[in-house]
């Protein structure tokens, strides 16, 4: 991982697996996402430029809202905490390539398992009030984001990522200006001092160091959003196609996915051990979870696991249950969560498309019982 010299030092992470130096990209264990709030230590990181300069003084940094709005807005960090609402919820932050390594053939990007994922407590500003307090213009439709990150070259001059979103989602209550995590301030691996949450859609919306929004007539077409970034086709492709020429559509709504964060795989239970205690998390993006089963026999049959009610909206849902096991020997658990619109995960993944995007393979966990089979 980048060292200490770029304002990170790679000790400040518990167990996280390298994807990726430069940029720097680190995904989490499942088995260490078993906390209701992800802690700082083991939450993932995705970046898609070189590390920003730290802020010398995080109070002074300033941010720009401007574009079609009415009064172009230019303030600093303590100019947002004195001026607006502070809210604070525990949401999901999901990679846009979470599970890419599922896909087969291989698609172009980060390899990705299940664990581009956190669910933190965020604390700042609902975006929807500042734009509110700038003014909408009635052609406002759009928003572009950036920040101080330069390219993976290290230019300034470019940016690393530039996405943006309808101006609905804007103003969404939970889509925050973001200036504490889990109590604490927003450290600089995770875009400190100031930076977007956009619950729901791809964590590459959810711009670190954040700058500028840019409020826009149309349609953003910063980096990350032409081409096949962050795009699915509109039509499923055949696996291994190149994507030229076809019609896509924003990625924006994540799928719905759970994992299994106890037991972990490879888990070994004593001989005569009759049942397993199996918990994890479920998310669906904007919509909500309606159940959690878990199958110990490939899918043949399939038990119901008990919800734990979120916290707010874009929270995850822990889940728990406790599945019988016939005999000593060899099995793998699996985990699938339906959505509230009736979607369920698949075994295998489906909608390949070049870059690997929307993935939500069903998580699977080796155990065994008894001596090694």
């Amino acid at each position: 991982m980048q060292d200490r010299k770029a304002g990170f030092d790679p000790s400040d992470k518990e167990g996280l697996s390298l994807l990726s130096d430069t940029p720097l990209v680190a995904e989490t264990p499942e088995e260490c996402l078993d906390d209701e709030t992800t802690p700082v230590t083991r939450f993932f990181i995705r970046n898609n430029g070189l590390l920003p300069r730290p802020a010398e003084d995080a109070e002074t940094w300033t941010f720009t809202l401007d574009g079609e709005v009415e009064r172009p807005l230019r303030l600093t960090l303590a100019e947002l905490k004195s001026r607006f609402p502070r809210k604070t919820f525990r949401m999901v932050l999901e990679c846009g390539g979470n599970g890419r390594s599922f896909f087969e053939p291989e698609a172009e990007g980060n390899p990705w398992t299940h664990g581009g994922v956190g669910c933190a407590e965020w604390t700042g500003v609902a975006l929807g009030d500042v734009l509110r307090a700038a003014g909408l213009k009635d052609t406002a439709l759009f928003t572009g984001h950036f920040g101080a990150d330069p390219d993976k070259q290290g230019s300034h001059g470019r940016q690393a990522m530039s996405r943006g979103m309808p101006v609905a989602k804007a103003l969404e209550e939970h889509t925050l200006l973001v200036w504490a995590m889990n109590g604490e301030p927003l450290p600089f691996i995770h875009g400190g001092p100031l930076r977007l949450v956009v619950p729901g859609w791809p964590g590459s919306l959810s711009q670190k160091w954040l700058t500028r929004i840019w409020i826009r007539d149309r349609e953003h077409d910063g980096p990350g959003m032409t081409g096949l970034s962050y795009r699915l086709p509109v039509r499923p492709l055949p696996p291994g196609s190149d994507g030229k020429g076809v019609e896509t559509r924003i990625l924006e709504s994540m799928p719905v996915r759970s994992i299994v964060t106890a037991p972990a795989d490879g888990s070994r239970y004593p001989e005569g051990t009759r049942s397993i205690a199996v918990r994890g998390a479920a998310w669906a993006g904007d919509d909500t979870i309606a159940r959690v089963e878990v199958s110990l026999d490939g899918g043949a049959t399939w038990q119901e696991a008990a919800l734990a009610a979120p916290r707010n909206r874009y929270d995850w849902v822990r889940w728990h249950v406790l599945l019988p096991v016939p005999s000593d020997g060899y099995y793998e658990i699996f985990a699938r969560a339906t959505d509230s619109r009736g979607r369920a995960q698949p075994f295998r993944a489906v909608n390949w498309n070049p870059n690997g995007y929307g993935c939500n393979v069903m998580h699977r966990v080796a155990v065994t019982v008894g001596p090694e089979v």
